[in-house]
């Protein structure tokens, strides 16, 4: 009944995924902690220290804690006010023989700093994981559709045609480069490693009786037994906050990334030929009041709304919209937090830290989980797409007929004023009666484009606007997104990547 009588944070018990959200529990934090305190214990004693076998093997067995440990921690942490503290004393209750050298020589940050290490690189590769997987499902997608006309849309304005598979690649190469930005700072992680209070191996160097080659030799042998490759070779207590900034960094770009493609949906989704239900009124046509564009899945059972029965609100582009709000603006915590380290530390970081390093991955789990049920899911309606590129082309034909008849021998400025006013006519129909666009039927009407009215259906052909649209697409997708998920990290998990399931 707990979890229902108190607060729990939505990004863990409504959204995220298991998998990051165990990463960043207390069990695991914990049990990172005793990793660590082990690590340090067996370096140390291949380094000379006198530690026992026996207090080595029972660390080993005691890496993980049950209820009653959970238990004693928080009592001593209440009685301490020190987490770490409560924590070596309830590890050393466990493994008696270790009690007296766990966390020798070390600060608190040795565990706390190096465990947030291990968990942002780990978060980072889950990230990286999922987000190849929404960007194979967006390539795959754009090469659907890659030759699909649609009206652009500048200034969300009606403007020149693309293809919804061109349009797809804008998507994909902002995912592709924040895939490349959140590797990067993935990659970059090294680890705090042994660097004592206040970042001077000063402790060490006494445990050590001053032996400098021992000291550095340790920081390695813990880095590399912690499964890092370096770690950073000057800290404070810390390591720099700094790092947290160049982490939350290309989380927050995603954030955008995700934003601006969910709002390009929630746009189609409501993009509806409006007139098209006087006509029905008037003309008796059966059509499907529904007249998105593209649409984000919608379930058999699902309900848009509790008092409009015939919504079909695309929930799922906006639930991304608002976490990816939050995710981008979490970026900000890290900077503050960077810019007021006073000297080698301060306080003031742990709390913030504690929420807006694990929230900042847990949303954009949940942001990239929802992205990739949405680009599983999508539906495209080409009859909708054609009926509002028929309400603009005429329009947009309209120089295309002016070359055709200037080509057959007339004078451009006259073809101009006849188009103009022709033009306005089929305008006013739309706008004022709100019937359809008939300027190409009063093309066909008047005697002065006799010269070329066996042209007009190919001048009018959606696809001779579309440009280099299906071929950019083409070379787009071999060029840049097969190369970037050919990596062997990405190829493995597109392979086995399954559909992205929603709890809600």
């Amino acid at each position: 009944m707990e979890s229902f009588n108190t607060y729990q944070t939505p990004l863990s018990s409504r959204y995220a995924s298991k998998e990051m959200a165990h990463l960043f529990s207390a069990e695991n934090r914990f049990h990172t902690w005793r990793k660590l305190w082990l690590n340090l214990a067996i370096a140390e004693k291949q380094l000379g220290l006198p530690i026992s076998d026996q207090a080595i093997e029972e660390m080993k067995q005691n890496l993980h804690l049950d209820v009653k440990q959970f238990e004693t921690a928080a009592q001593e942490e209440k009685k301490r006010r020190h987490d770490v503290m409560a924590h070596v004393h309830t590890f050393g209750q466990v493994a008696p023989s270790a009690a007296g050298i766990i966390h020798l020589g070390a600060t608190s940050c040795y565990v706390t700093d190096n465990a947030d290490l291990i968990f942002i690189r780990s978060a980072l590769t889950m990230v990286l994981s999922k987000l190849a997987v929404v960007i194979d499902r967006f390539a795959s997608f754009a090469k659907q559709y890659r030759d699909l006309p649609t009206l652009g849309f500048t200034h969300f304005q009606p403007a020149q045609l693309t293809t919804v598979g061109k349009r797809a690649t804008l998507w994909l190469q902002e995912l592709l480069w924040d895939l490349r930005n959140i590797k990067r700072a993935r990659d970059d992680i090294g680890f705090r490693g042994v660097k004592g209070t206040t970042g001077t191996q000063a402790s060490f160097l006494a445990l050590f009786d001053g032996d400098h080659d021992k000291v550095e030799e340790l920081d390695r042998l813990v880095t590399e037994i912690s499964g890092f490759s370096y770690a950073y070779p000057v800290t404070s207590q810390t390591y720099s906050r700094k790092i947290d900034v160049d982490v939350l960094a290309p989380l927050a770009s995603l954030g955008a990334t995700a934003h601006k493609i969910a709002t390009d949906l929630r746009l189609l989704a409501s993009l509806k030929v409006e007139h098209y239900r006087l006509i029905n009124v008037f003309m008796s046509l059966t059509i499907d009041n529904n007249l998105q564009e593209v649409e984000e899945p919608f379930e058999s059972t699902q309900v848009g709304s509790s008092a409009m029965a015939y919504k079909r609100n695309p929930m799922r582009s906006e639930r991304i919209c608002s976490l990816s709000r939050h995710l981008m603006v979490l970026h900000q915590d890290a900077l503050m937090t960077a810019s007021v380290q006073w000297f080698e530390r301060t306080l003031d970081d742990s709390a913030n830290r504690r929420i807006s390093l694990p929230e900042a991955f847990l949303t954009a789990d949940i942001v990239l989980t929802t992205l990739q049920n949405v680009s599983e899911g999508l539906v495209v309606y080409p009859r909708v797409i054609s009926r509002r590129i028929a309400q603009e082309l005429p329009f947009m034909a309209t120089e295309n007929i002016i070359m055709a008849i200037v080509k057959k021998g007339g004078d451009r400025q006259e073809a101009h004023e006849k188009i103009r006013v022709l033009s306005h006519e089929a305008a006013h129909q739309v706008k004022q009666l709100g019937l359809d666009n008939d300027l190409i039927e009063r093309v066909r009407k008047d005697a002065y484009f006799d010269p070329i009215k066996n042209e007009l259906d190919a001048l009018l052909n959606p696809k001779t606007f579309v440009g280099r649209a299906p071929e950019q697409v083409d070379k787009f997708l071999k060029e840049w997104v097969e190369p970037a998920l050919a990596d062997g990290e990405f190829q493995a998990v597109v392979a086995r990547g399954s559909k992205a399931e929603l709890s809600v």
